[in-house]
Parts: C-alpha cells; structure tokens; sequence
C-alpha cells in the first residue's frame, strides 16, 4: 500500500514537459489579476488574483456558490469579467473575434455534462474541432483521435453513438476532444459531479493521468481523494474570494482559516 503522503509528494515533484524540447516560459502559464464579476447585484468574483504555472495542477475547492465556476469559465472568456486582467502564456484575454477563436484553441475544457455531439460517432467527435480549427488534415486528426481515445480507455467505442456509451465513457471521450486541440491547459469544471458513483473513479483516473505527465490543469472538484493525490496547490475559494492557497497536505491537514475548517469538517466526514 502506497503511502498518501508519499505518493502526493511523487505526483508533485517537477514534471517533464509533454512535447520534448518545449521550453518553460518564465511567465505563468495562466494568471488572473483583480478580477472582479458580477451577476446583477451579487458580486460572484471579488478581487481574484491567481497564477498557474506550465505543468501546474491546481485544484480548486470550496462550498457551492463560492464562484469557482464561475472563475474557470472567465479564464477562457466563456464568462467576460467586470475588471482586472487575464493573461494566457502572457497575452491578455482577447475580448472577441478570431483572437478569441485563437486562444480558446489553447484552452481545453471539460464541463459537468459531456457536450458531445449526439448525431456523430465518438471518433467524429474528436475529429471535428481539429480539422475545422487546425486545419489539420482528416487522417492525422483521425490518427490523433485514436491514440487519445486509446489513452483514455475507449478505442473500442470510436465508431458508436455517445448515447451508447455509459456516463463515463463519454466524459472520458470529451476529455479526450480537449486534448485533440493540443491546448496549453486543461481547464475542468467538476468532471465528475453528474456522473454515477460507480463511474467517477474511471475518469479521475484519467485527470491523475494527465497529471503524471505534465499537463497544466485548473479542476474545480468536490473530489477531496483526487485533490490531494493529483494536485499541486489547492486554492480554496467561499464567498467570491480566494481564502487560502497551499499544498495539498498542508491544507488538508493545517487549513489556515475558518471557513477552511468548516467546510472540510463537513465533507470529510460524508
């Protein structure tokens, strides 16, 4: 049996890079600065101000409601922000047009449901995205889609219909369309929560995977096991803001403020 704390140590050690020869730029990968956002009168974002480095899995908690969504969707624009700045490989966020196009190429994202296209098989599914966005020529993106596919467990179902595959062979195939685009980083938003218990493990498995192998990740998940197995740093936001930011073990173990304490007291006892 592997000890928890010495495996978190293993999975946080420095990474290699997933394209050999790929240098390190020496500005965050990602990097949020005053963000502040609005829905009408509630104020869902208050002065966020986060980096997240190449190679970096940050993992993202807190009670609902406390705008981690919402701070996810902003990092790829889906949500537009009221002020601050949002810097990706350090270019701010283009407000729109074929820039945006651009950038959202280098941002993957996997959300609670699976978005995939229900009249088209799985390997079409992977495919479209590259050739449309890339260009990329339909035997590459094909030959791509399958190593993926392969990667994340569901080769075999390429030429099925999403509705024939259970909850979590489709998250893991949307997964799987993400990485097709060759992102940056893999933004996730609570992968995990519209799936049956059963399914849950096979798809963090995937992300632990992805992890290992030195994708950036940003995961907003209420999967406590993963968060301290997978993650890096663990940003813990309540109320729009961030309270506190540390390693995995030291947060789960020394949380530094209150509503650190109260929140882990309740669901680490479920």
């Amino acid at each position: 049996m592997v000890d928890k704390k010495e495996e978190s140590n293993d999975l946080s050690r420095p990474k290699a890079p997933l394209v050999p020869g790929v240098e390190y730029p020496d500005h965050p990968l990602v990097e949020l600065t005053h963000v502040d956002k609005h829905f009408g009168d509630l104020h869902v974002l208050k002065d966020i101000n986060l980096t997240v480095n190449k190679g970096e899995v940050l993992v993202v908690v807190g009670p609902s409601g406390s705008g981690k969504s919402t701070m996810c969707r902003t990092i790829n624009r889906l949500e537009t922000i009221d002020s601050g700045v949002i810097r990706i490989d350090g270019k701010p966020l283009p407000q729109e047009g074929k820039e945006l196009a651009e950038l959202r190429a280098e941002v993957g994202m996997v959300f609670q449901s699976f978005n995939l296209f229900a009249n088209k098989t799985i390997l079409e599914n992977v495919t479209l995205a590259p050739i449309k966005v890339r260009h990329m020529d339909r035997k590459e993106a094909e030959d791509l889609a399958m190593d993926l596919l392969g990667r994340v467990g569901v080769a075999s179902q390429a030429n099925k219909m999403p509705s024939q595959l259970s909850g979590g062979q489709q998250q893991r195939v949307a997964i799987a369309r993400a990485l097709a685009m060759r992102p940056k980083v893999m933004l996730f938003d609570e992968p995990t929560s519209a799936l049956d218990p059963e399914m849950v493990n096979e798809v963090l498995d995937v992300m632990v995977e992805l992890a290992r192998e030195g994708m950036t990740m940003v995961c907003i998940t209420h999967e406590m096991g993963f968060a301290r197995k997978a993650a890096d740093r663990i940003v813990f936001m309540a109320d729009g803001r961030i309270l506190e930011e540390n390693a995995p073990d030291e947060f789960f173990e020394h949380p530094q403020t209150d509503r650190a304490k109260d929140f882990l007291s309740k669901i680490l006892t479920h």
